[in-house]
């Protein structure tokens, strides 16, 4: 038996086209209050079908199953959103947004552009937005108090030992994992081609004004922020939940002014506030960045190349990375990325880089798309078939997650008991 991951919540969501298929809406399951509605429901099981390459076309008994098991996911997630709303359960709308724009980046990665994405929906990307918003916020309220519920789950020694006995023979072999620091030297573009980028977000800013152009063509256009697949809109966020700058600007301009362009880490920016209440604001944005120069990259890569030669040992590694590295969330815990699978990197390029690095020192500067890294490499473990000795922290979470998803089971099975559900669809 493997180790099944815990969350429902956790599918990812995609669309699959049910050809020329027709539905009328309606109610599919009952929970309390709650109502799960048929085009709810289809909309799910068409995200997950894509997922999970069903094509109800040549697999329908396979698309029924699916379906079957989706409505008894929602019906869960309804329950949760009952007992969250008793607790006081919130997301922040900034977060569901965010969520919603990755949501949707990985939908048009997944169908191959934006044009299939939308025939794979049925319906444009901005008509789908807007109406899985609620179901987004939905999910991620009931992913926050499931949470919530495991996060008092603990495992000890024997529990762990136990569990290993139990199943060693059907655990999945484990990659070779390299306990691994880095220092990031970013690519800063130059003063010409900031000036460039500000004077053309410049000449947007006239257009828009003027009317030649829209605001929202203009970003979707040319925005290189996810926000542009919907005009650039950031929805309705807090004070606080912005970078500074940005957020300074948004709160200070008049409803429907244009700003000036604004320079943040990310780039820079024009952007218009079209409402406010209170410390709320509902925002959009054109992000444009500076081109890079040959002149940038060689800046960039002789001030790495000049701090690997500054750090001789760990202490003096810790102490560049706070001085010089532009990754803020490792400057403060000396560019510490914990245990790492080389091979299954977010940043292949310092994956592919560390069979090469020697242990124990600082190794060459990598380029990647973010900038130059240096890397300290301060140990290894082999892969292969889990045992105690070299693979206890990975055996331990692999027990954990079982306890917390047999937990998790029994814990849904008596709430639907306290619950009048209904289900008409399945």
């Amino acid at each position: 038996m493997t180790c099944k991951k815990i969350l429902f919540i956790f599918i990812v969501s995609f669309s699959f086209s049910q050809g020329d298929t027709q539905y009328i809406d309606g109610v599919a399951a009952i929970v309390e209050d709650h109502v799960v509605l048929k085009s709810d429901l289809i909309q799910m099981v068409n995200m997950a079908a894509i997922q999970n390459k069903i094509d109800p076309r040549t697999n329908p008994d396979a698309f029924i199953r699916l379906q079957n098991s989706v409505i008894q996911s929602m019906v869960d997630q309804k329950i949760m959103l009952e007992m969250a709303e008793i607790d006081s359960i919130v997301v922040d709308e900034k977060e569901v947004n965010q969520a919603l724009d990755q949501q949707i980046q990985m939908l048009v990665a997944q169908a191959g552009g934006e044009s299939r994405a939308e025939d794979a929906l049925g319906q444009p990307i901005k008509d789908f937005r807007r109406e899985f918003w609620y179901d987004m916020k939905d999910r991620m309220i009931s992913e926050r108090y499931q949470q919530q519920l495991l996060s008092a789950i603990v495992i000890t020694r024997s529990e762990v030992k136990r569990f290993y006995k139990t199943y060693r023979d059907s655990l999945p072999a484990l990659p070779m994992m390299a306990k691994v620091r880095h220092l990031q030297v970013p690519i800063v573009p130059g003063v010409a081609a900031k000036e460039k980028t500000k004077s053309f977000l410049s000449d947007l800013k006239s257009q828009i004004i003027n009317g030649s152009s829209s605001f929202s063509d203009m970003a979707k256009m040319h925005s290189l922020d996810p926000s542009k697949n919907n005009g650039g809109e950031l929805g309705w966020v807090k004070r606080g939940s912005l970078v500074k700058n940005f957020e300074t600007t948004a709160f200070t301009l008049e409803l429907g002014e244009v700003s000036d362009p604004i320079e943040t880490e990310f780039g820079y920016h024009i952007l218009e506030t079209l409402e406010k209440q209170g410390d709320k604001i509902r925002v959009r944005h054109i992000l444009m960045s500076p081109e890079i120069t040959k002149d940038d990259n060689e800046r960039a890569y002789n001030l790495a190349f000049a701090l690997k030669d500054s750090a001789t040992t760990l202490d003096e590694f810790k102490k560049l990375v706070k001085k010089h590295s532009s990754d803020k969330t490792t400057t403060d815990i000396g560019g510490d990325l914990g245990w790492i699978d080389p091979t299954n990197y977010a940043v292949p390029e310092i994956g592919q880089a560390i069979k090469y690095i020697e242990l124990g020192s600082c190794s060459p500067p990598i380029n990647s798309s973010v900038g130059f890294h240096l890397l300290w490499v301060g140990g290894l473990k082999k892969g292969g078939r889990p045992n105690l000795q070299d693979h206890w922290a990975e055996v331990e979470s692999m027990a954990l997650n079982k306890k917390k998803m047999d937990w998790y089971q029994g814990w849904i099975s008596n709430a639907r008991k306290k619950f009048h559900i209904q289900i008409t669809s399945g």
